[in-house]
């Protein structure tokens, strides 16, 4: 009797899934915005093929995915906008209006808001994702935002002005910026660790990546990083920092307890958005000049393999 119903039970399971859209059953999926082709690539993380193509505006950039797996966030440079991806048709399904030049873009932690960096209007726009529109701006005293990125826990969003030098930090609970950080030359990428504790800030023309202390927004240290230091990814246990190095093809891997790089992977031709899978143990790369994304096994720093996409990748989210 058991046995019959754990076999039915099977049986149901099994065609309740054939009614479901791959994108719900083979989660997670990297996908990756490529600006020179109009197009986001959908990679199965568990084979590492293709398996779809999405028309995604003029020049899709930044890129963040709803906490629910429904709805895919890019902000198209060209069209001043922010493309509202339905992953569950793998289709565009509308617009939100941004201001000019929109790049970055994130997610906060609990999936109500989406932030992207405006540059020609040197300011931050936010998305309610329960509406799907347009909420509010920000101002930022930095020039040419690029990286808009909530800490974990909600309370603040890091904005690195490319040429400013700086990063604005933004309280999201007054909705005013508190602080501008002094860092190297044109910072670029921003990570946080999961205990929203610290900051690591990638400078392109620096070569280096700044260590802040999210609390009190000292500057802990500066790493120095490989040439045109400008994506951050951090490991979901924190225990790694990873650094796209476009000028040298490669990622520097930072060991967060030492603030030391512990070892040097080879990619593509100008790495740099990146995104690590839940599990920890693959990080995908965008090379933009290659047209690919590197697979890297993170626990033995080597790439696994490269995988072709449209043309000139941006970036990556993984969900």
């Amino acid at each position: 009797m058991l046995i019959r119903r754990l076999l039915a039970i099977a049986s149901l399971a099994a065609a309740v899934a054939a009614t479901l859209p791959a994108a719900v059953i083979a989660a997670p999926f990297a996908y990756v915005p490529n600006e020179g082709s109009g197009t986001v690539s959908v990679i199965d993380t568990a084979t590492d093929l293709v398996v779809a193509d999405i028309p995604a505006g003029k020049k899709p950039r930044g890129i963040a995915a709803g906490t629910d797996g429904h709805w895919l966030y890019v902000s198209d440079q060209p069209n001043n906008s922010l493309q509202l991806i339905d992953l569950r048709a793998r289709k565009p399904a509308g617009t939100v209006d941004l201001g000019e030049s929109p790049e970055g873009v994130s997610i906060s932690a609990d999936g109500r808001w989406v932030v992207a960096a405006v540059e020609e209007k040197n300011a931050i726009a936010v998305t309610d994702t329960r509406t799907n529109k347009l909420a509010f701006s920000i101002q930022v005293k930095g020039k040419n935002p690029e990286h808009a990125v909530f800490s974990p826990d909600g309370k603040l969003i890091f904005v690195s002005a490319e040429e400013g030098d700086a990063v604005d930090v933004i309280d999201f609970a007054t909705r005013k910026e508190v602080t501008q950080i002094a860092v190297g030359a044109r910072p670029r990428g921003i990570g946080f660790l999961p205990d929203s504790s610290r900051a690591y800030v990638a400078t392109e023309n620096s070569n280096e990546v700044f260590v802040i202390d999210a609390r009190t927004f000292k500057i802990i240290t500066k790493v120095k990083a490989g040439l045109r230091a400008n994506g951050i990814t951090v490991h979901p246990d924190g225990s790694r920092v990873y650094i796209s190095n476009g000028g040298d093809a490669s990622v520097s891997v930072l060991d967060t307890a030492t603030n030391t790089v512990i070892a040097t992977v080879p990619v593509g031709q100008r790495p740099w958005n990146m995104a690590i899978t839940p599990d920890g143990k693959k990080l995908y790369v965008a090379n933009g000049r290659s047209g690919t994304v590197s697979v890297i096994d993170t626990v033995a720093n080597t790439k696994l393999r490269d995988v072709a996409t449209g043309k000139l990748p941006w970036g990556v989210v993984i969900r």
